[in-house]
């Protein structure tokens, strides 16, 4: 089966290895070391293991923060940071400046809230902890203000896919799946919006991918809402707006060669070949066929020259990001541990020479073989 999200690349950290000679000074701060540097370690074999669940992940992850939480906040619950909130700094990859599927119910439940809990945590990183750094994110970073935004969006868009598969497989109403169809798109535009300011060179890709969703999506919507128009013998305006759902589906089409042939980060996936894809081009072909036929036959309506305004409000399915909140500081964080760090002992850095850049290693990300494409089915 082809891919159907596009992703950047997994971002690559430097290994950090939590030691701090001369500044810890016993046994318990010794030990939150010991557990930070293997907690993390466990943390990022899991970007890469095909066998990695949901669950894994999050409890390899609250672990891993409930330990960083001593190193970022006051052990009394005060608004008051720790005192080791500078003692390490980390450095990843660059997702752009450095270097859906055939699924069960059950799975479908499971993509679909993976995406409401990222969307959240990025919310919650951008909302909370980002305005808090020391040096602002550089213009076209991950964690700049733009990207930031649209990873939020993203996420919150390709949720919504799931709920329109679901919503088509159990025949819906028209209405409801136009609705949420144009929802998406207007999802998708926005987050085409925000890096429409990026540089061309590392942002194209990425947005070559949302353009020809926004596509994609709005001509569902004009096929849907067509279906609607004729069921209240509204032909004439329906077949105008298939017409508007065969040109958006044409612009998709486009825009699947053109997002192919366009170089960037990330592996490229094949919207294009998919059977959920191809479907709506046959949906769009015959339900026009259907509305021009009737309308020979039955009603005899002016098309109009004017595409039919979408303003469609979806009532149910709208995706918002799961709010998120870090784990409690682990309880192996007590005053006595956090006393027996000493920064006093902490080695001066010498700044005026200079130091060389380090370079972090890509992930390995696993190579996830395509199979048969069955279709975008949720059963």
């Amino acid at each position: 089966m082809t891919h159907w999200f596009h992703r950047n690349p997994l971002k690559a950290t430097a290994p950090v290895p939590f030691n701090y000679y001369g500044v810890v000074t016993g046994p318990a701060a010794s030990k939150i070391c010991s557990d930070l540097r293997s907690s993390r370690a466990r943390l990022l074999e899991l970007f890469t293991d095909l066998n990695c669940n949901p669950q894994m992940m999050k409890n390899a992850a609250d672990s891993y923060f409930s330990l960083l939480q001593g190193f970022i906040n006051s052990l009394d619950e005060s608004t008051q940071e720790s005192k080791l909130r500078y003692i390490q700094n980390f450095k990843w990859t660059d997702t752009l400046q450095g270097q859906v599927p055939s699924i069960t119910e059950d799975e479908a439940k499971e993509v679909h809230r993976s995406l409401k809990v990222a969307a959240g945590i990025f919310k919650h990183l951008k909302e909370s902890h980002i305005p808090k750094l020391i040096t602002p994110a550089e213009k076209g970073r991950d964690l700049e203000a733009r990207l930031i935004e649209a990873y939020i969006i993203q996420c919150q868009a390709e949720a919504q896919e799931v709920t329109i598969a679901r919503a088509i497989e159990l025949k819906h109403a028209p209405v409801l799946i136009a609705a949420l169809a144009y929802e998406t798109a207007n999802f998708y535009q926005k987050a085409d919006h925000a890096l429409s300011s990026l540089e061309p060179a590392y942002s194209a890709k990425w947005r070559k991918y949302l353009h020809l969703k926004m596509c994609f999506y709005t001509a569902y919507a004009y096929c849907y809402h067509g279906q609607t128009l004729l069921a209240s013998d509204k032909c004439g305006e329906a077949i105008r707006s298939l017409q508007e759902a065969e040109k958006f589906y044409a612009k998709a089409e486009a825009l699947c060669k053109e997002y192919g042939e366009t170089k960037g980060p990330g592996p490229t996936v094949k919207p294009s070949g998919h059977l959920f894809f191809r479907k709506l081009g046959n949906l769009v072909k015959n339900t026009l066929e259907k509305c021009q036929r009737e309308n020979g036959f039955i009603y005899f309506q002016k098309v109009p020259t004017e595409a039919p305004q979408l303003e469609l409000k979806a009532v149910y399915g709208l995706v918002e990001p799961v709010p998120f909140e870090f784990p409690p500081t682990s309880v192996h964080w007590t005053p006595e541990t956090l006393a027996a760090f000493d920064l006093t002992q902490r080695p001066k850095d010498d700044s005026a020479k200079p130091k060389p850049e380090e370079v972090v290693k890509p992930v390995k990300e696993p190579d996830i073989k395509p199979q048969k494409d069955t279709g975008c089915y949720i059963s």
